[in-house]
């Protein structure tokens, strides 16, 4: 399949060729050094290699942030950050500098504040790298997963996150989602998404994946994430599974600690591995490494980052994978407890790494690489062979063709009506009724014209979104109910609480939107509260499923598992009948009180 109206063909396989120079683009003129553009086999790509220098190949193997909406002309407290973090002043002088292969877009870095914008600066970075000896251009990446984890908000298609996409268990949903969002990632200029996420998330406490992961059944997650990933090749982006060997099982989050994983290899094979053995399957791009250690699987203590029995011997030798790898981010913690910032990267390129993801200081981390070349404990060949898996993904994708965007991709692509609408269809396949005592839900409008929507208001991931009480009392109001909005936050005082309760007086109904719920959260107090006033009391667990194991007493009860404008207002179609719940559980649910015991398996969902 192909979005159409992008006019950028399916990508070739990971391993196919580049046609002749007579594809070149005429903006490729812009770079001087281009006359290796027609590079059309391995025999042409290892010529390429054999005329870079040394600090060529390895700033190739780095993908790095840089701050900036602008490769030249960013803001001046953007200059401060890359001079102080990097030690230049621009993207165009970090590419001159360092001779990066990659670099990683973040809404905190600045990058990612228009479409215009990013495809203004994706194409600078690519003018400025094309400027170069060689010509090479970069691999422009980002974390565009949906949901929890998004880099470029609106007007960008905005689709729900990976769990709530597991809620409605279609392949083609997800198929759509990886074409529709690969179609307007390509229309910026980037390439290559650090998506879909291939954990398998089986515990409830755990601080970095959740609902990030599709679920906790490793079949269910294997066939979203291999239809996901062909969704993005279709359109001409690098998919990127993560997090290898599998980050689902943990309390500890790697940004923050060093994560063990204590699964028995016979448990790994048969829940961790199973996404990532579908994901080589579907000839996935790339696989991102974990920062965690697993010492079924490697009883040495290193991070899976750093291991090669864990690189080479399991994901390259026994699970057949040879595209490209790349870490998580180098400035996570997990990954530096044990050895310094300068034995990092070179330790994950001895493990079998290809690329280098943001090191914390890029003038240590690439330096290292080159003396530990120099040195000899890095083979010229080894630094070969990485750079040709990386030399090969710009390749299938078309990089030395056509690196460029234009103006008319971005308006024809971003954001379309027709991918919002295509948006909106999958998000009404994902909401979850979980409670619906006396058949509350749907809501009638005679019965319950007045509304009150109060709740949390979680941060939006892109900055874009939101907040999501006022998102879905507009919704709401826009559906036939008077719906008016009150904030309560995630820990709402005791003035809050007695403000909002006092509120629910004047409403027929309350929805509260419930964010991560624990045993001692003030929200409980919130809903108890409400549920004091004898008002019906309809609940939207806004991110984890697992909040309604705390809500005793509600009479209905939705999982949206996503906080996006997006999967809210489909929260709100079904609140208001205009479309049946139709999700299913895609990880159990269990007793607060008895986390043994099972409330809601697998698979449950209600409807109407």
């Amino acid at each position: 399949m192909h979005d159409s109206g992008t006019g950028n063909p399916p990508a070739p396989s990971r391993r196919a060729a580049l046609t002749t120079g007579a594809g070149l683009t005429a903006a490729l003129a812009l770079g001087p050094g281009t006359g290796h553009a027609a590079v059309s086999s391995d025999a042409g790509l290892r010529a390429l290699i054999s005329r870079m220098t040394m600090e060529e190949k390895v700033g190739q193997l780095f993908v790095t942030r840089v701050y900036g909406h602008s490769a030249t002309d960013p803001d001046q407290g953007d200059i401060d950050a890359n001079l102080s973090e990097i030690g230049v002043r621009t993207a165009a002088e970090l590419i001159a500098k360092y001779r990066v292969g990659g670099i990683i877009y973040f809404t905190w870095a600045h990058n990612t504040r228009t479409p215009h914008q990013i495809a203004d600066l994706s194409n600078g970075i690519q003018k400025a790298s094309l400027a170069g000896p060689r010509g090479l251009p970069v691999l422009i990446a980002t974390d565009q997963e949906h949901g929890a984890v998004t880099r470029v908000g609106r007007p960008a298609t905005l689709f729900p996150g990976a769990m709530a996409i597991g809620a409605g268990g279609s392949r083609a949903d997800a198929f759509t989602l990886g074409r529709i969002s690969g179609a307007e990632l390509r229309a910026l200029g980037i390439r290559q998404d650090y998506s879909p996420d291939a954990d398998v998330n089986v515990d409830p406490a755990n601080p970095v994946i959740g609902v990030r992961s599709f679920g906790a059944d490793p079949d269910a997650v294997a066939a979203l994430v291999a239809a996901e990933a062909l969704g993005y090749r279709s359109s001409g982006v690098a998919a990127t599974a993560k997090h290898f060997p599998g980050h689902g099982d943990t309390a500890v989050d790697s940004h923050f600690g060093f994560p063990v994983i204590t699964h028995s290899r016979e448990l790994w094979e048969r829940l961790d591995a199973v996404p990532f053995r579908a994901a080589v399957r579907a000839g996935i791009d790339a696989i991102m490494t974990a920062h965690i250690m697993v010492p079924a699987l490697d009883g040495s203590g290193d991070p899976a980052t750093l291991s090669h029995p864990i690189v080479t011997g399991i994901l390259r030798e026994e699970l057949g994978y040879d595209g490209v790898v790349v870490t998580d981010s180098l400035a996570m913690a997990g990954v530096r407890q044990k050895y310094g910032d300068e034995r990092v990267p070179v330790l994950a390129l001895k493990a079998g790494v290809d690329q280098l993801l943001n090191p914390p200081s890029l003038d240590v981390a690439w330096n290292a690489v080159l003396a530990a070349v120099r040195g000899g404990e890095l083979t010229g060949a080894r630094l070969d062979e990485s750079l040709l898996r990386v030399l090969r993904l710009k390749a299938a994708l078309g990089l030395f063709e056509q690196p460029f965007v234009s103006d008319a991709d971005v308006d024809r692509t971003v954001g379309t009506p027709a991918h919002l609408r295509a948006a909106d269809r999958i998000a009404d396949r994902t909401t979850t009724l979980l409670v619906n005592e006396g058949r509350l839900l749907p809501l009638s409008r005679r019965a319950h014209p007045r509304l009150l929507v109060v709740g949390a208001d979680p941060e939006s991931p892109s900055g874009t979104d939101g907040p999501p009480t006022t998102v879905l009392a507009n919704a709401l109001t826009g559906l036939g109910f008077t719906a008016n909005s009150l904030p309560t936050g995630t820990e709402p005082t005791a003035a809050v609480i007695e403000h909002a309760v006092a509120a629910a007086g004047a409403a027929d109904a309350v929805v509260v939107g419930t964010y991560n719920l624990s045993a001692t959260s003030s929200q409980l107090t919130l809903v108890r509260g409400l549920l004091d006033t004898g008002r019906p009391v309809i609940a939207i667990a806004l991110r984890n499923p697992y909040d309604v194991a705390r809500l005793q007493g509600v009479r209905a009860c939705l999982a949206s598992c996503s906080w996006t404008d997006t999967e809210l207002r489909a929260a709100a179609r079904v609140i208001a009948g205009r479309v049946r719940p139709r999700g299913r559980l895609p990880v159990p649910v269990q007793r607060a009180d008895e986390p043994a015991q099972v409330l809601y398996p697998v698979g449950y969902g209600l409807s109407y």
